[in-house]
Order: C-alpha cells, then structure tokens, then sequence
C-alpha cells in the first residue's frame, strides 16, 4: 500500500470520584477533531484507594496525560515524577502530563483558566476577594489569582484545619511570591456567610451545587451581593448552580463553571499536543450538552 496507515489513538482522560457528571470530554474531543488529531479523552471512575494503580495504569498504557478532580488534586502528587512551579506552589494538581522521557509531571491549570476567564471582566489587581473553600480549586484559584494582583483574600472554609492549612500556605510561600503585602483572612464558615462590605470577587470553590446536588445553596447572604460584585462558581454541571442565578438577580457579573473550564481545558491541550485549540468549538461542544 503506497500510504502508511496508524490505528493508533493517544489517550488523555480524567479521574475522579465519582466522576459520572464531569462534562470535560464533551469539549476536549470536540477540539481535538477540530485539530485532526485521533486522540481519545476517557472519563473513569477512580476511588482513592485505587489511584496509585490507576497512575501506574496511565503509565502502561502510554496516556499523553490526564486530569485529576475531586478528590484526586492533591493525592496524586505522590505518584507522580515531579511538579510544574504553579503547581508546586498551590501543593495542587489538575493536570498530568506525560514528557518525552516518560515521566510524568503534575502541571495546574484550574487557577490559569480562572484567571483568563475573569480579565475577560476585570482586571483583578489592588482587588478583594472572598473565597470559598480550602481545596485544590481554592488554592488553584487562590495562588493565580494573588500572582495576578488581588491584594486581599478571606477565606472561608468548614474545616478550620484545612482553613488554616491554605492561611499559612497563602500567608508565607504565596505572599513571597507576590513580593509582599497580600491579606489573608481566615473565617470558619459555620452558618450564612455576610460578604464584607467593599469585596470585590466572590468565588464559590467547593463542590457545592454539582450534580446531582443540584439545588444545593452555597451557604452566604445572598442580600449581601452587590452589583458591583463579580461572581464566579467553578462548578460546571450545571453551569447556571443557584449561586450564578442569585448573583444575576442582583446585577452582579457572573462567571460560570463553563468558563473557567474551557480556559483551563486550552491550557491542558496545550500542555498535551503543543497546539492551541480552538476555545470556541470547546464551549460549542459543552452548551450542547447543557442544553444552554
């Protein structure tokens, strides 16, 4: 045969757990067909017991890659070969990726997406913002964010030991980091949260909302969101939670999980395939599948 014929895919995917409602291949395949590559995404189920099997799985079978969510972001470091600056920073990990040599090296593209997403409103320099959460996104988000400019973060969390685990990571490597004079405030989150007077951002960066929990409330006085606010919920299933629908009500700019998850998903490819996607087809292929 005068053409050479190659039935072989590259592998990426995402584990999680569970993992059912993660909508992320309904925008990585669109793109990569936009691309011509014959690339598969797989969503799989891992349980935590089960990770160090499931990242010695990716190893055999020659995946480019994968995306770690909720719980995996932090666990997996352990497994892996080493780490990207941002996520050796944030001490979190979204995004695998699989060097020439083999090894595999935790990359975080979750605070980087958020951060293009949001200068698509504002610029976040000299900013306040109120954030929820102590996890992964938190300190994804958190990190890039203080990077970009923000001046003050409070953070509110259940856990106060997870709290002020993020407190200390963001009051010392992250405050160097951004050469000095970033707040950092600590509230244990145990009833309505009041957001202070003169915030700026609020961020949603638990996993509340997410299907199937879907008519979950993210815990906050929703009376105190002004319209001079910019609301942003990472999560992406569904892309209007309770918290983007309240915010809207009260004028409030509004970023949903879709946004953030695109911006991060270009990176992510590009990390992987050393081309740039295209965002558009990306967003396309996730409004489809939420009817938006």
């Amino acid at each position: 045969m005068s053409q050479e014929l190659n039935f072989k895919q590259e592998l990426v995917g995402c584990f999680g757990f569970p993992v059912a409602e993660n909508p992320t291949q309904a925008m990585i395949e669109p793109a990569f067909r936009a691309m011509g590559l014959d690339w598969r995404y797989l969503t799989l189920e891992v349980k935590p017991e089960d990770l160090p099997a499931a990242v010695a799985g990716a190893r055999a079978f020659g995946f480019q890659g994968f995306n770690c969510t909720i719980p995996h972001k932090v666990a997996v470091i352990e497994h892996l070969d080493g780490l990207g600056e941002s996520a050796a920073l944030m001490g979190a990990v979204n995004c695998v990726v699989r060097q020439d040599d083999g090894r595999l090296i935790g990359e975080n593209t979750d605070g980087k997406g958020f951060v293009s997403s949001f200068k698509e409103l504002a610029d976040p320099a000299g900013k306040s913002m109120v954030l929820f959460g102590a996890g992964g996104a938190s300190r994804a988000i958190g990190v890039e964010m203080a990077l970009a400019g923000v001046k003050k973060i409070t953070l509110v969390n259940r856990s106060e030991e997870r709290g002020r685990e993020l407190e200390y990571l963001f009051s010392g490597k992250l405050n160097e980091a951004c050469g000095g004079g970033l707040e950092i405030d600590f509230v244990k989150w145990d009833s309505d949260f009041d957001i202070p007077v003169g915030t700026e951002i609020v961020v949603n960066a638990t996993s509340i909302g997410l299907f199937p929990d879907v008519d979950a409330r993210v815990p906050l006085n929703v009376d105190t969101l002004t319209p001079d606010m910019v609301v942003a919920d990472v999560i992406p299933n569904p892309p209007k939670t309770n918290l983007v629908k309240d915010a809207t009500e009260r004028g409030c700019q509004v970023i949903d999980g879709l946004g953030m998850l695109v911006a991060q998903g270009v990176i992510g490819i590009e990390f992987w395939t050393g081309e740039t996607p295209d965002a558009g087809v990306m967003r396309r292929g996730l409004e489809e599948v939420f009817g938006t």
